[in-house]
């Protein structure tokens, strides 16, 4: 029977706050250094007084753990690292009672290699109908010892890996990430039963990884820079797929969001036609430097993208994949790109931190829902991993350039004075904590009423109770060069500044919150953000 989803508004995930747990970091429940499911019940009251409306967990089904569970080997079981499968039923529940949806991860385009399809795929040979649910082919060259073609990798090196008897077969990550054959009714099938199984679980939702990748041209052709369509990116047959998706969902009354890196404004609008996806993660948002001119652009897309299919903006400032906001906006160069990443970019903290927080509110007054990953409530900065403890395989694949993901994925610390800041019992965590992290501490924060986690309680509670934020509209206001100012339905105001100096706030009735303390004059200081009703 599925857990009972607490109600708000049918349309509940056009405006929602999504706190994103990545589960190997939020909590050990059972001291073995490993965030577990145990550890998020434990800590659910934190997210309910946070003020979420709900929790997306990335994949915590049963895998090896190559590329942080989205190497899935089994959508129908837990990974034991984890739990069990009644613990994730009991979490769900327990999660609905506390008035929180839950939205869980799957992966489409790919499998572990443990997966039980592909060890049926190497074992029955060349031309069998196991392998026709990936995408295995022969070599080229005089004796098959070459690539069947040159597709670049989404994480450096080689997509194809040739198994003993000489075929060779497709990954677009790793090579412990098999590709999937879309084109296979076994594989459509396999991933509408397993939509189901959790769907009536009692999820709310479902996230789609790499959304855009599923469907690969049939003759699996070069890839050529420039030309369309791109032989494995945003193919047409990929709406067929998202279609049939949303019948379903739309039986159990569920919501999709998907990861939808694509440069093109009416391609990625495509997706969230009404009889696909309900919403698509704003990449260009997350990327955009912090810079007035830019963000206001951003800021305008995005609207302009969703308008025509009157679907909801997405917003985000980090996830499990990017560099943490409060390091990121204290360096030099603001904006995210993978392809940038290096060891040792320096960061100024402090100024970080203040634009962080004054983004907090920026973000939480735009149109639409928000995305808010674990930590960014305590403001965690980036971690430096010693280069013995790097699991990501970003670095690896990379030759060691690149320092990897596992930053932004350090356990979260709860207890100041606590082992490992009350992530577990003591027990050396999965990735190292830095040893001046008490002061990120949840108790610590909770007790000072100046922290990034007060902040984000008030301004939580403020956008669930004050008219005018969430879906709606966005009106620009006239503003000095370097300021961002617009107004929302019932008067809402938002004034960001990011100029170099202070500056005069609007005719208002009522300031309700702001991200730092104003001048004695009362003006708005650089890098800082004001809520207000006019």
């Amino acid at each position: 029977m599925a857990a009972p989803i607490p109600t708000r508004t049918a349309d509940w995930w056009r405006d929602a706050v999504i706190y994103q747990v990545y589960p190997r970091s939020f909590a050990d429940g059972d001291g073995d250094g490993t965030g577990d499911l145990a550890g998020v019940r434990a800590r659910l009251p934190h997210l309910a007084g946070l003020g979420v409306d709900a929790v997306w967990f990335t994949p915590w089904y049963a895998s090896p753990m190559v590329d942080g569970g989205y190497d899935v080997a089994d959508y129908r079981a837990i990974d034991p690292s984890f739990g069990t499968l009644a613990e994730a039923e009991k979490l769900i529940a327990e999660a609905a009672a506390l008035g929180l949806r839950v939205i869980v991860d799957i992966v489409p385009n790919h499998v572990s290699d443990r997966h039980a399809w592909f060890r049926e795929a190497l074992a029955a040979g060349p031309g069998s109908p196991e392998r026709a649910r990936f995408h295995f082919r022969p070599g080229r060259g005089e004796n098959g010892e070459l690539p069947p073609n040159d597709w670049p990798s989404q994480f450096s090196g080689s997509t194809w890996t040739r198994v003993p008897d000489g075929e060779w077969y497709l990954h677009l990550f790793t090579p412990e990430q098999p590709d999937l054959n879309w084109a296979h009714p076994d594989v459509r099938r396999e991933h509408e039963e397993v939509l189901r199984f959790w769907f009536e679980r009692g999820v709310a939702g479902v996230r789609i990884d790499s959304a855009a990748l599923l469907t690969k041209e049939p003759g699996l052709r070069d890839f050529t820079e420039g030309v369309d369509p791109h032989p494995y990116i945003d193919l047409d047959e990929i709406h067929d797929v998202y279609r049939s998706w949303r019948a379903i969902a739309d039986e159990y009354g569920g919501v999709f969001v998907g990861e939808v890196w694509l440069p093109d404004a009416e391609r990625f609008a495509r997706y969230l036609r009404p009889d696909e996806l309900h919403t698509a993660f704003n990449f260009n948002f997350l990327a955009c430097p912090w810079e007035p001119d830019r963000l206001r652009r951003t800021i305008d897309s995005t609207l302009a993208e969703h308008a025509p299919v009157q679907a909801p903006a997405t917003w985000v400032l980090c996830n499990h994949d990017v560099t943490r906001t409060a390091t990121r906006y204290g360096r030099a160069d603001t904006a995210f790109d993978f392809a940038a990443k290096r060891f040792g970019t320096p960061a100024d903290l402090e100024l970080g931190t203040r634009r962080a927080r004054a983004a907090a509110l920026l973000t939480l007054a735009l149109p639409g829902s928000v995305y808010l990953y674990q930590g960014e409530e305590l403001g965690l900065p980036e971690a430096d991993i010693p280069l013995d403890r790097i699991q990501d395989p970003m670095h690896f694949r990379s030759g060691g350039t690149d320092p990897g993901r596992d930053g932004c994925r350090v356990p979260l610390p709860w207890e100041a004075e606590a082992p490992s800041y009350g992530f577990g019992n003591g027990t050396d965590p999965w990735l190292p904590q830095p040893a001046d992290w008490a002061r990120y501490a949840v108790d610590r924060q909770s007790a000072d009423p100046d922290s990034m986690l007060t902040l984000y309680r008030a301004a939580l509670a403020l956008r669930r109770t004050e008219p005018g934020f969430g879906d709606g509209t966005l009106s620009w206001l006239p503003a000095p060069d370097g300021v961002l100012a617009f107004t929302r339905d019932s008067g809402l105001t938002c004034v960001v500044n990011l100029s170099a100096g202070p500056v005069d706030l609007p005719a208002h009735q009522t300031r309700l919150l702001a991200s730092g303390p104003l001048d004695p004059a009362g003006t708005l200081p650089p890098d800082t953000a004001v809520w207000l009703r006019a």
